[in-house]
């Protein structure tokens, strides 16, 4: 038995007597190999790890029985199963109707192929585990703990998304909603929280008129449910004296990024360009509202955006650098670049004259003209930040409307009820039940 090797894969970062015990049972088969998921993996498929991927290893090369930790850097194990050929696989049967079935499906084809065999134990779900896991997730959920997270994960992953949420269910819907393909798991990895969408859900024109306080409360609703990193949308961020006070409040609620973009006056969508009167603030002035809000917080880890819009404003695009490479001169934490126009070849081109002279401060793209680039060109080319800004709130629009409409035309909701609409049973599993 001695000869037998033996490869679990562990993501945890809180190990409990539950681990223990399997783990001891795998030892038994033999010399065991356990594969520690690398902290990009781990953020991808559960929650953002409480403990770096260099401690998680340590932490297991310590534990009785464990003879080898090595990195495994996806979720699929086919890499570590063809590199190091084990005589069997051990995990918990809780993967067999998750999103990890089809990690097990493919740990059973690799290990058909080499002679090796999945040894799977009955899952541990004690009540006391899930409880821990939960205290583990309020603990994420704090403010202190919640506010930092985003520029951390902009350093491990280089490319994080976001999707807006203008409610606590749609939070919901941005934090839980996973898919797996080839091999990793796929994941939102923060929150944006748009003026736009915000307006649109109160009913009201998106010209600023739904106040800060208003817009507070809905940053509470989602934070009461969720985790994730939040980026708030702060137009053209008022006033330089109210500037200072929303970056403070913001600051101590837990949210990680505020964007503004340059301009003065009442607020008009960006899409609309030139079509509207849109007035586009002096390089100096938006710098010192940039400088104090950075002089307002508290913390490194609150992080000030400034939206460059003269690419929007056709004003061309050596006013877009220029106007970028200042805001960062006068302390913003990164530049968002923004166009209406669907090809992308001036964003493409503002990024890579903008990273000729600056390799460090983060990029923010919003693709929603431009949305046939994918998130992978996007990283190739130095973008951080990919916002999808208000497909939520436009996909749902028309859903509710043709639903409204379907009942109205067949006078009962049957019809409704077959051909558009979740069980509420499903809707209910998606709350959790804490809340």
């Amino acid at each position: 038995m001695s000869e037998k090797t033996v490869y679990m894969c562990f993501s945890t970062d809180v190990v409990h007597s539950g681990h223990i015990t399997i783990i001891k049972k795998a030892a038994s088969l033999g010399r065991l190999m356990v594969g520690i998921l690398s902290d990009e993996a781990v953020s991808s498929y559960k929650r953002f790890p409480l403990l770096p991927y260099e401690e998680r290893k340590t932490l297991f090369e310590n534990i009785a029985g464990v003879s080898e930790v090595v990195c495994q850097k996806e979720l699929s194990y086919r890499e570590n199963l063809l590199r190091y050929k084990p005589d069997y696989v051990v995990h918990g049967d809780d993967w067999k109707e998750s999103i990890q079935r089809p990690v097990r499906d493919e740990v059973l084809d690799v290990l058909g192929q080499q002679g090796g065999e999945l040894i799977e134990y009955p899952y541990s779900n004690d009540k006391k585990y899930q409880a821990l896991e939960q205290r583990v997730r309020a603990d994420l959920a704090m403010p202190e703990l919640r506010r930092g997270r985003l520029k951390k994960l902009i350093s491990m992953k280089g490319l994080v998304t976001a999707i807006e949420a203008h409610s606590g269910i749609t939070g919901l819907i941005a934090e839980k909603t996973m898919v797996y393909q080839e091999g990793k798991t796929f994941q939102f990895d923060a929150m944006w929280v748009s003026s736009l969408c915000d307006s649109t859900a109160k009913g009201k024109p998106d010209i600023e008129l739904v106040d800060m306080s208003s817009r507070f409360r809905t940053i509470d609703d989602i934070m009461e449910v969720t985790t994730k990193p939040i980026i708030f949308d702060g137009d053209t961020g008022g006033l330089t004296e109210h500037f200072v006070y929303t970056v403070r409040t913001l600051e101590r609620m837990g949210v990680s990024m505020i964007i503004v973009e340059d301009k003065t006056g009442l607020k008009k969508n960006s899409l609309f360009g030139t079509e509207v009167e849109q007035t586009q603030d002096s390089i100096e002035n938006f710098s010192a509202k940039i400088h104090a809000g950075k002089l307002a917080q508290k913390t490194d880890d609150f992080m000030i955006v400034a939206r460059v819009e003269s690419l929007i404003l056709e004003q061309g695009m050596e006013d877009a650098l220029e106007r970028a490479f200042a805001y960062v001169a006068a302390g913003a934490d990164g530049i968002m670049i923004h166009s209406r126009k669907k090809d992308p070849a001036e964003i493409f081109e503002f990024v890579e004259r903008f990273r000729e002279k600056d390799s460090a401060s983060p990029l923010i793209v919003v693709p929603t003209s431009f949305n046939a680039v994918t998130e992978k060109e996007f990283k190739e080319r130095g973008v951080n930040v990919v916002i999808y800004a208000n497909q939520l709130t436009r996909s749902g629009f028309p859903a509710m409307q043709k639903t409204a409409e379907r009942i109205l035309e067949c006078h009962r909701a049957k019809e409704a009820d077959e051909e558009r609409c979740m069980p509420i049973k499903e809707i209910i599993t998606l709350i959790p039940e804490e809340n």
